[in-house]
C-alpha cells in the first residue's frame, strides 16, 4: 500500500514537495516567536568575536565603528567557551545589513535557524533511508522530526542545541557515507562537518570518536565487500589532520592557545556553571548543590517526546539489539550491524556520559536533542516493522499490527492538531500529562518567549504614551528587542523583586521556576488581566495595579 500512496517513479517530486512545504511554514511562521533568554548573550558572543577578528585584520577600521567600545573583548567573556560558527555569520549580516534595527535582525536570525533546522531534517531524511534501506521510510523518520513539537518551536530560536543536532546529523551521515566509499573528497567534507559541529558545541567531539572507532571495526574486521583498506586509512589520516585546523580557524578564542582553551571548553562542558533551581517531577532541584536524578533525561525525554514515537523507538530498539546479542562475536563483521552499534552509540552513549561525569543539564533535555535522530530511526524500524507484520503475519498478528499502526497515525494527527493550538508556544508541549500535572511536576517556559505575546497585549491595550513594567529583566529586556521601536520607546521598565509590589502599573511573569518560586502572587501586585494558556497550560499572565 504505501509504495501506491508513494510510487518510486515521484521520488523526488514527493520529497522536494515536503521540503518546499517546510521551508514555505518557516517563511510563514518565523515572525511569531519570541526571544529565548541565551539570544542576546549568543548575539553578543558573535559580535565580540567579529571584533576580535577585525582588530587583527583592519584595528584602524574597527575602531572607527560607532559600537566599537560597547562591544567586551574577547579575552576573559564568560561565553567564549562556547563555539561561533552560526554566530560570527550572523554578526556580520546583521552588521551589514540590519545596523540599529534589532527586529529584523531577530526576524532574519529566527529565519537562519529554521534553515539549518530544515538541514539537519533533510539530513535524517538521509540518514534513515540508508538504515531502513527505503527512501519511503526516510520520509515518514522525517516527518516525525518536524512533527516533534518542541524540537520544531526550537528550531527557530535556539542557535546552539538545534544547529549542534543538525550538523551532528550530517556527520554521521558523512561518516557513514565515508566508511561505505572512502575518498579524499568524504574525508574532507567529513571533516568540515565534524569542526563546524565542533565549533557550535565542543561536544561535537563525539564525531572524532565515533570516526575512529567506525574506522577500527573496519580495519580490523574486513568484509568481503572491502578489497583493500588503503584508501580509507589514507583517507582518516586526511580526516584526522585536517579536523582540528578546520576547528581552530572556525574559533577564534582557540587562536591564541588553541589546546589549553579547547580544554577550557570540555571542562566547562561537564561542570558549567550554572546555578538556580529546576522543577522536575515536582521536586525543585537546587543546582548545583543537589545533583540531578540519574532519570532526568530519560525523564524529560519521556513526558516530551509523543508516546506513539517512544513506543516505536522501544520496538526499534528490541528489533536493534536481537541480532547484536545473538550472534555478538560474528555480527561486527557484518556492515550492517556496524552500523546498528554505531546509532546505539549516538543515542546511549551521551545520556551516560552526563550521567557519569555529572554534568550539569538545565532547561529540560535541550542539551541532548542531538540523539534525537537516533531515538526517531529507531522509531522508523518500528513502524517499519509493524506495516510489514500486516502483510506477512498471522491473522492475529495482522490484526494487532495494524490496530497499533493505526492508533499511531491517529497519534501523529492529533500532534498536528496539538501544535496548531499551541502555536507559537509548542515549546511547552507534553505528550500525555493533563495540563494541571505538568504545571505542577514540570518547568514550563524557562526561556521567557511568552513574555512577547505579554508585552505585546499590553501595548495593545493601555494608550499610554508611557506604560511602566515590572518583571523579570532580562526576559522583558530580550522580547523588547524584537517590538518596533516606537512601540518599545513606549516601555519603562522598573526594577522590583520576584513579590515585591512596585510603582510599574503591570507585572508580567512566565512562572519560571529559577529561585523556587511558587506559582501564585499576592493580591498587591494587582488583578491578573490577562493570561496565556498554552493548549490547557496557564503558562503567562499579566497583572495590573491601577
Amino acid at each position: 500500500m504505501i509504495n501506491k500512496l508513494l510510487p518510486a517513479r515521484h521520488q523526488r517530486l514527493l520529497t522536494g514537495l515536503l521540503f518546499g512545504l517546510l521551508l514555505l511554514t518557516g517563511l510563514l511562521l518565523h515572525r511569531d516567536y519570541g526571544v529565548s533568554a541565551d539570544e542576546r548573550i549568543d548575539r553578543l558572543n558573535g559580535m565580540i568575536n567579529v571584533k576580535y577578528i577585525a582588530e587583527l585584520v583592519a584595528p584602524e577600521l574597527a575602531r572607527q565603528q560607532a559600537n566599537y567600545h560597547l562591544i567586551p573583548p574577547l579575552k576573559g567573556f564568560i561565553d567564549n567557551t562556547h563555539g561561533v560558527a552560526f554566530e560570527v555569520p550572523m554578526a556580520v549580516m546583521s552588521f551589514l545589513f540590519m545596523r540599529g534595527d534589532s527586529q529584523a535582525a531577530y526576524y532574519w536570525r529566527h529565519f537562519c535557524i529554521f534553515l539549518i533546522f530544515t538541514a539537519g531534517v533533510y539530513a535524517l531524511f538521509r540518514l534513515s533511508s540508508l538504515y531502513l534501506k527505503s527512501w519511503r521510510w526516510g520520509l515518514l523518520t522525517a516527518l516525525l522530526l518536524v512533527l516533534s513539537p518542541r524540537l520544531f518551536a526550537d528550531g527557530f530560536y535556539n542557535p546552539k542545541d538545534i544547529v549542534f543536532m543538525a550538523l551532528f546529523t550530517v556527520g554521521i551521515h558523512t561518516l557513514l557515507r565515508f566508511l561505505r566509499q572512502p575518498s579524499y573528497r568524504r574525508a574532507l567534507l567529513h571533516a568540515l562537518v565534524t569542526a563546524l559541529a565542533v565549533d557550535i558545541r565542543s561536544l561535537g567531539v563525539l564525531l572524532v570518536a565515533f570516526t575512529v572507532g567506525m574506522v577500527s571495526l573496519e580495519l580490523l574486521l574486513p568484509t568481503e565487500r572491502r578489497t583493500t583498506n588503503r584508501q580509507l586509512l589514507l583517507g582518516t589520516l586526511l580526516y584526522t589532520a585536517l579536523t582540528p585546523v578546520l576547528i581552530v580557524i572556525g574559533w577564534p578564542a582557540l587562536w591564541e592557545a588553541p589546546f589549553s582553551n579547547l580544554l577550557n571548553s570540555f571542562r566547562s562542558l561537564s561542570k558549567y556553571p550554572f546555578r538556580g533551581s529546576l522543577l522536575y517531577w515536582g521536586t525543585i532541584i537546587h543546582v548545583p548543590a543537589n545533583p540531578l536524578p540519574w532519570h532526568y533525561i530519560p525523564g524529560w525525554i519521556l513526558v516530551t517526546t509523543p508516546l506513539a514515537y517512544t513506543l516505536a523507538a522501544f520496538g526499534g530498539l528490541l528489533l536493534t539489539l536481537r541480532p547484536l546479542l545473538r550472534r555478538w562475536h560474528t555480527c561486527l563483521r557484518v556492515p550492517e550491524h556496524r552500523q546498528n552499534l554505531l546509532l546505539l552509540l549516538w543515542l546511549f552513549g551521551p545520556p551516560l556520559l552526563v550521567i557519569g561525569l555529572n554534568s550539569i543539564i538545565y532547561n529540560a533535555w535541550r542539551h541532548l536533542f542531538f540523539i534525537y535522530p537516533a531515538l526517531l530511526i529507531l522509531a522508523g524500524r518500528g513502524l517499519r516493522h509493524l506495516y510489514a507484520l500486516t502483510r506477512h503475519a498471522s491473522r492475529a498478528r495482522v490484526f494487532a499490527a495494524t490496530l497499533l499502526l493505526v492508533a499511531a497515525g491517529l497519534e501523529g494527527v492529533y500532534t498536528v492538531v496539538r501544535m496548531v493550538r499551541l502555536h507559537p508556544h509548542q515549546y511547552v508541549y507534553f505528550s500525555f500529562l493533563p495540563p494541571a500535572t505538568a504545571e505542577r511536576l514540570f518547568e514550563l517556559d524557562y526561556w521567557g518567549l511568552s513574555y512577547r505575546e505579554g508585552l505585546e497585549w499590553v501595548l495593545a491595550h493601555d494608550s499610554s504614551q508611557q506604560i511602566t513594567i515590572s518583571g523579570n529583566p532580562s526576559y522583558l529586556d530580550n522580547n523588547m528587542l524584537i517590538l518596533p521601536p516606537s512601540q518599545r520607546a513606549r516601555l519603562r521598565y522598573i526594577p522590583s523583586r520576584a513579590e515585591t509590589p512596585t510603582d510599574a502599573r503591570y507585572f508580567l511573569t512566565a512562572y519560571h521556576y529559577y529561585g523556587g518560586r511558587p506559582k501564585t502572587y499576592p493580591d498587591s501586585l494587582g488583578r491578573e488581566v490577562y493570561t496565556i494558556r498554552a493548549d490547557g497550560l496557564r503558562i503567562f499572565s499579566v497583572f495590573k495595579r491601577w
